[in-house]
């Protein structure tokens, strides 16, 4: 726990330092200068990051050179977005992440999607004033550590812990987001208390975002793994906090909600095989990147057909106004990669934080229309090619759609902006992995305000 303690008191300062100058990140990253009567440091490992917000990015990247896989990566940038991206990611929402990993890391060697999205309460919410999700993403994130990971689950949860403890700058995304939907959140005394300053006023881009409960809940799931969270005392805790919060959530809901391995959607297109995530959006993006290898000028009819069937998905119920999400990719040196995707079920879910927990409440499924999670991965002969993924809404299967296309017809991941709304982040490698590192570069959607960090 000293170790722990240390990184809780100096995370901010690193993370920091490492957004304005270079010198700290090969340090953190394991590419420092040797000290006098320290080992030399290890060559940082190869891999690639790219995440909605810098520091769930650069956390990735630190697990990566860790020794972790890109499942160990993924884990941490999902856990660092909880805490810099609440908004759009946090422990009481969900996501889902389309996984390959290789036979000799831990791997099946065939792609897999994991589904962990925020679930519906089993039992009647009449009571509750603002019905919340069953919340997923730790279950989820830890499902797919446990399964595919190299390293302790402590370790890649360690980031987000000590950001959450130690604080962190609110980032331009995060800010962007209160900017819209801010003063709901001034309601709750509990979100008050985290997304203002002292004076009351809301928390603006550098500004520090301190959320000591939520630490703690992290420093449970660090020790006690996804039992500490789901069952005994702290579900109890929870519940009880849930329900004062207005979430009508029960313990039966608590236990019996768990993340589904499921086969991903795949086509052969453009000399790959594409694999989508079995989801609304997945398919959209399928449908979407089969329009453009017919035609790949005609952008405006891609994205209808795309929007389309993800409507038919959803047996024709109209789409409406759509949740928010974000979406996140990590590739290690060994060609494995991890793409997800996640979300509150709204901005920010319900506003409402279950009192000494630091949980988000994500709102219910039953009271909005889901939102379209997308995210895309191109192999040939099992090796990676490319991933993508997508947000913004309704353009978010467009984005993974375009996203792929693009980097697949180009040396760089991203050479062109995918269409609005849409948002997309980028792994691509033109000479595929493993085998051609040189080749590999990531690239955050020049709209947003993401980081795609990587080393050869």
């Amino acid at each position: 726990m000293a170790n722990l303690s240390i990184l809780r008191r100096t995370a901010p300062l690193a993370l920091g330092v490492l957004l304005t100058g270079c010198g700290v990140s090969h340090a953190l990253f394991g590419g420092g200068q040797k000290g006098l009567g320290e080992p030399a440091p290890q060559k940082p490992a190869v891999g690639f990051a790219v995440a909605p917000v810098p520091e769930a990015a650069l956390a990735a990247k630190h697990i990566l050179n860790e020794g972790g896989n890109a499942a160990d990566a993924a884990t941490a940038a999902g856990f660092a977005l909880a805490v810099t991206l609440p908004s759009r990611a946090g422990l009481g929402g969900g996501g889902a992440c389309l996984i390959d990993l290789p036979k000799n890391d831990g791997g099946t060697g065939h792609i897999t999607s994991l589904l962990f999205q925020p679930g519906q309460p089993s039992g009647a919410t009449s009571g509750a004033s603002r019905p919340a999700a069953v919340p997923q993403l730790a279950r989820g994130l830890i499902a797919m550590q446990a399964r595919y990971g190299r390293l302790p689950l402590s370790t890649d949860l360690a980031p987000a812990e000590a950001m959450a403890g130690g604080g962190v700058a609110v980032s331009r995304a995060l800010a962007a987001d209160l900017s819209v939907v801010g003063s709901a959140l001034l309601a709750n005394p509990a979100s008050r208390s985290v997304f203002t300053t002292a004076s009351g006023q809301m928390l603006q881009a550098g500004e520090t975002l301190r959320q000591p409960d939520l630490a703690t809940t992290l420093t449970r799931l660090q020790s006690a793994g996804v039992f500490g969270f789901y069952h005994g005392q702290f579900a109890a805790k929870f519940i009880d906090a849930a329900d004062r919060a207005g979430g009508g959530l029960t313990l039966a809901d608590l236990r019996a909600i768990k993340p589904r391995y499921v086969t991903p959607v795949t086509i052969d297109r453009l000399g790959y095989s594409l694999s989508f995530l079995p989801t609304a959006g997945g398919l959209g993006a399928a449908t979407g990147i089969e329009s453009l290898a017919q035609n790949p000028q005609a952008m405006d009819v891609a994205a209808g057909r795309a929007l389309a069937a993800a409507q038919a998905a959803r047996h024709g119920a109209s789409l409406g106004a759509l949740p928010a999400s974000a979406g996140f990719a990590a590739l290690d040196h060994k060609g494995g990669v991890v793409g997800c995707a996640t979300t509150m079920n709204n901005l920010f879910g319900t506003g409402r934080i279950a009192p000494g927990t630091g949980i988000l409440l994500a709102a219910s499924p039953a009271r909005i229309t889901p939102p379209l999670l997308a995210a895309g991965l191109a192999t040939r002969g099992g090796n990676f090619r490319a991933i993508a993924t997508g947000s913004g809404q309704q353009g978010a299967p467009m984005a993974v759609a375009a996203g792929l296309y693009n980097a697949l017809h180009s040396s760089v991941p991203m050479p062109s902006p995918v269409p609005a709304p849409g948002r997309a982040n980028v792994i691509a490698c033109a000479g595929l992995m493993p085998g051609a590192p040189k080749s590999c570069a990531g690239a955050a959607d020049p709209r947003g305000f993401g980081l795609a960090v990587g080393s050869r």
